[in-house]
Order: C-alpha cells, then structure tokens, then sequence
C-alpha cells in the first residue's frame, strides 16, 4: 500500500475497493463506534498497527487486555488463520503478513507497564476537582490551596503534599477568608475524604515524580517504526473516573507543550481514546469546553484524537463535528432511543446512492464497519459498506511472563520504576511544624528549669529577702506588733509629759485641785 496513507479494509462492489485513511489528514481526529462485539477492538488494532508501521508513535488504552497482542506476530496456528488468509485475498490485501510491533507497556499502578504518574500541580485543581467530584464551594477552596502552595514557593508532587496543604489551610482558615473568602472546615473536610478515598483506590500511585516525559510517548524503533504504547487499563476502569481524568490530563498535556506544527504530512502522534463515554458522562460544562477546545486546537500540534465508544452519541455534538474520519461497526435499534442514535448516526455520513446508511449500519457483521474518511482538502468521502482487513499482531493477549519479558527489556526499562520523593509542601510544613514544636519543648523546659525569683520577676511580683517557713513569720509578726506598740505607749508618755508642764497642763492641775478643795 501506499507510504502516505493506511490500508484499513475493501469497500464497495465485492469489497474490492481499497478504504484508505491519507495520513496528512489523520491529524483531523477519528470515530470508531459500534456496539459490542462488533469489532472495535480489531480495528483499533489494526489502525494502531499501521500508523506504527507508518513510523508514527500511537498511545492507546487497554481496556479489556487484549491489544497486548500487538507485540507477538499473529501464528499459522491461530483457529482464525484461515478465515484472516481469506479475507485479506478478498479485500486485495496483498502485502498480508504476520508481525509483531515495537510495543512499550505503561501502567498507572506500576504493576503491568512502567509506572505513569504526574505531579498534582500538573494535573491541576480543575481534573484533580472533577476526579474527586467536588462540589463549586469545595473547588474553590482547592483552587485557594494551589494559590497558597504557589504563593510560598511550596511544590504540590503527591497526595500527601494536597493533604497537608488543605491541613494548613483549615488552620489559617481565618486570614485566608479575609483575602479568598469563606473557607468551611466542613469543605475541606470532605476534599479530605475524597482524597482518602483515592487513595484506597490506588490513586496515590498516579502523583508524585518522575513525571512522565511526553517525549517518551513519541518515540521510534531503530527500524522508523513508532512505538505503541498501551496503557493497561483493565484494573483502572474500576475506577472510571480516574480513567477518563488521566486520559484528559494526557490529551491536555499534550497540547499545552507540544509546538505549533501547521498540517504535518502525517502525525506526530495519535491518541486512542477507549470507552470515551466516560469523559463525558455527568461531566461540568467547563470540562466539556476544556475538552472541545482540545479537540479543535491540538491538531495545529500534529496530533491526532481518536474516540472509541458503543454510540456516537455518546460524544457532544460540538466534538462530534471534529471528528473527520470514521469508522462505525454496527448498531443494534431495539428501543426508541437506540433508533433515534441510530438514524443521527447516519445523518453524520455522506450518502453513497448505492445504499441506505441507516440501513448499513444496523446490517453490517462482525468485522465489517460504514467507513468514511476525509478526502482531497478534507472533504468526507462517500460512505462505503467496508470488510476490515485482518491483524498482523496477535490477536488476544499475552501471558503476564511475556509482557513481564517485554517491559524488562524495554529502552525505558529503570527510568520510572523508583519513585523519588523531594523536599516539597509535606516536608516544608511538617518541618515548619516540627521547629515550633521543638521550639515549645524549649521554652517549657526552661521555664521549669528557672529558679522562683526568675519566675516572680517575669510574673512583675519581684522582692527582696529572704524566704522563711510559717512558724518564724509569726514569731517576726508578734515581736513587731509588740514593738510598735511599746513605740506608740512611749509616743503619747511624752506627750501628756510635755503638756503637762506646759500652760494648758497647769491649767488642767490647777481646776482639778480647786475642785477637790472647793469640796471640802
């Protein structure tokens, strides 16, 4: 097949036309959509094969385990062999042969794939407020707890920095209300649940540094093939929220540092975006728009988005209308409301006059799929009834020692498995706290150590003399009492003394004598 496009099927009459997706226009993002079980697994295969083999790196998510297949070659011994011999013959897939692809395994958890973390300030209080399904009052106090952390020169690596910078918070809650408003120990309170809860969950596993380097994810193999890189998500769709949160931050990440590229003759890398339908379920419309703009803008970067989901309707509208290139497996119409997704599903093609398209899709069988992809000037080519052409990789996982095998010997092998923690809020605030707390001991020990008349002269009762025991004092009371006493008789002696021989004392005398006489 051509070096500038993939081969992904045979259309029209016989299924003898080639179905060709030009790669300058892969950048325009995709739709794979059907119900299950109808092959939306082998054609993200397929499509991450060929972009692979294209020399463009892909990054896809794992949901069911399955897409590990793509580092075996597929094997004569397959039961498939014979019915994927056939109808490569049919579809005029020359050229069809086994192969394996340069494949790097990630995982969130670190247990299938290197680790993938990111740092909480990179992820954000906007994704990290929607992983936790935070109310507006308790985003706010999260957006304030970023503002503090940044502000103080305070770095936000993992949960337990968050942690300890909402603790903070709840402690300072009285000045920060004054400058950001209300801050309830109540909300914050909750943030910390949440946060426990994520926790549980594994999320801990997702902060923290090395950060994950998107260079990583857009590397090539020695031969020009791009590396696929396969995200196991089997254990993390147990948390869904979690899934589409990363995915999100990933897809935002990219189209925050990737440089402007214009429309490259084929991507710098495609992004497969499984189970989509969790980004947007019960998503705030500030997400939603985060996403759109996304969508719209990171092509100018060479990227290519790729949404795999059961209903088209499953994405907004306005990301709907992006989405250039597609390919629908077959829907099933057993309700009202599945009939009304079915005929807006059709609505979205250009019509072939040679069929129905609502007929189409609700008809075609496994494997085959309505494709349409954008043409000459990004025009949407007629839609044709098309027969998927069959993987080169395995089809179906491999064991756990294979992909053991496969990440040991893998070019980034060591980079990520040893988690470093740094200096960053945790450890500033804990020794903040500690050097108080330190600082306390001190001054109580001291306090304890310091003599009594240290004490008094702090407490401004300061005196001197001597200390005596009780019984001394009384016997020091009595002689003074007596004393004054002795001093006070002597005081009024003198006195009636002096006045007595004085003019009023003779004065005194002399009627006390006439009296007496005057009475004899």
């Amino acid at each position: 097949m051509g070096g500038d496009r993939i081969f992904t099927g045979g259309g029209g009459e016989n299924y003898a036309a080639p179905q060709e997706l030009l790669l300058k226009y892969a950048n325009r993002h995709g739709l794979v959509a059907g119900a299950t079980g109808t092959g939306k697994t082998v054609t993200l295969q397929i499509l991450a094969e060929s972009f692979s083999a294209q020399g463009v790196p892909v990054f896809l998510s794992d949901v069911k385990g399955d897409l590990s297949g793509l580092a075996k070659p597929g094997s004569a011994d397959f039961k498939l062999h014979d019915a994927f011999v056939s109808r490569a013959e049919k579809i005029g897939f020359s050229d069809y042969q086994y192969n394996s692809f340069p494949t790097v395994f990630w995982d969130l958890f670190g247990e299938q794939g290197h680790p993938v973390r990111t740092t909480v300030a990179e992820m954000g209080p906007l994704l990290i407020a929607r992983l936790l399904e935070l109310t507006e009052a308790q985003e706010g106090i999260l957006n304030i707890a970023f503002r503090v952390a940044d502000e103080q020169g305070m770095a936000l690596l993992d949960l337990k920095d968050l942690q300890e910078i909402l603790v903070w918070v709840g402690e300072n809650a009285k000045e920060l209300s004054l400058r950001y408003g209300n801050v309830g120990a109540s909300s914050i309170g909750a943030i910390q649940r949440r946060l426990l809860v994520l926790e549980n969950q594994g999320g801990a596993d997702m902060f923290g540094e090395p950060a994950l380097a998107l260079s990583d994810l857009m590397q090539s193999a020695p031969d020009g093939r791009g590396h696929v890189n396969i995200l196991a998500a089997d254990k993390l769709m147990g948390s869904p929220r979690l899934y589409a949160t990363f995915l999100l931050w990933l897809l935002s990440e990219l189209f925050e540092e990737l440089p402007e590229v214009g429309d490259p003759d084929k991507p710098k890398l495609v992004f497969f975006f499984d189970e989509a339908h969790l980004l947007f379920e019960d998503a705030p419309k500030a997400l939603v728009d985060k996403v759109e703009q996304v969508a719209r803008l990171i092509r100018s970067k060479g990227v290519g988005v790729y949404f795999i989901t059961q209903n088209p309707a499953d994405v907004p509208e306005d990301i709907l209308g992006q989405l250039g290139n597609r390919v629908q497996h077959a829907l099933r119409a057993f309700t009202a409301r599945d009939r009304k997704a079915l005929k807006l599903a059709a609505e979205t093609y250009r019509d072939n006059p040679r069929f129905e398209i609502e007929d189409a899709i609700r008809e075609v069988g496994v494997g085959e799929a309505v494709t349409s992809f954008l043409e000459r000037k990004g025009i949407p080519g007629v839609a044709e009834r098309t027969l998927i052409r069959p993987p080169s990789s395995q089809l179906g996982p491999i064991t756990a020692q294979e992909r053991a095998g496969f990440v040991a010997s893998s070019p980034l092998a060591g980079k990520y498995e040893n988690k470093v923690d740094r200096e960053s809020a945790y450890e500033i605030l804990r020794g903040r706290a500690d050097k108080a707390a330190t600082g306390a001991e001190e001054s109580e020990r001291q306090e304890e150590d310091a003599s009594l008349a240290e004490r008094e002269f702090r407490a401004a009762r300061r005196y001197s003399g001597k200390t005596v025991g009780r019984s001394t004092s009384r016997v020091q009371q009595t002689r003074r009492r007596t004393s004054r006493e002795k001093d006070w008789g002597e005081s009024i002696g003198s006195m009636l003394k002096k006045e007595l021989t004085g003019t009023t004392g003779r004065r005194i005398v002399r009627g006390i004598l006439g009296g007496l006489f005057k009475g004899r």
